[in-house]
């Protein structure tokens, strides 16, 4: 029976803290005061996709109990849609299509922050901040470049923790009232 102690799967209070850090860490007045991001349910949406985005891109080279521990993460990001979409009165035969519109938003905004943070071109960064996260002024853009100032430095700091510590449901992402352009 020492499979069991090999296999090494993710606590559910773990799982619940991690992901509840990435969405206090969304819901911080500073994005939507001083970044311009839209106070929400899409900005906030928003937010939360790009720092789910940036945890799962932490460990996405990491051995697979890690990976598991970001399946298990982005599986409850799904849980907790699948939840706020029924919280909101949509109806039990419209939640499946309005989840799959949630699950390609995450991947197409996923996949854009990735494509933009792989090429090391803060304008490529700034321009895909700025068109997948809702500004809250009707003409204008979100603080984009100070938004993927916030981004590069977090992942900065992301690679700096050791993958352990979000083992034990530790994670910290940069303070966005000290981030400028």
């Amino acid at each position: 029976m020492i499979w069991p102690l090999i296999r090494r799967h993710p606590r559910p209070d773990t799982i619940s803290t991690l992901y509840g850090t990435i969405v206090a860490q969304a819901r911080m007045p500073s994005f939507y005061r001083d970044y311009g991001v839209a106070d929400t349910i899409n900005g906030r949406f928003d937010l939360i996709v790009l720092h789910l985005t940036l945890f799962l891109r932490r460990l996405a080279n990491e051995p697979p109990a890690y990976k598991r521990l970001g399946q298990a993460v982005f599986d409850l990001f799904c849980r907790d849609m699948d939840d706020t979409l029924r919280e909101m009165g949509v109806g039990d035969l419209t939640v499946p299509r309005k989840m799959r519109r949630i699950g390609a938003a995450f991947y197409e905004g996923s996949q854009a922050y990735e494509a933009a943070l792989a090429t090391s071109d803060p304008a490529a960064l700034v321009d895909t901040v700025a068109a997948n996260v809702e500004s809250a002024s009707v003409p204008g853009r979100v603080a984009a470049a100070r938004l993927a100032a916030y981004m590069t430095e977090a992942v900065g700091q992301l690679q700096q923790q050791e993958c352990g510590s979000f083992e034990r449901g530790e994670l910290r992402f940069p303070n966005p009232e000290t981030i400028n352009e």
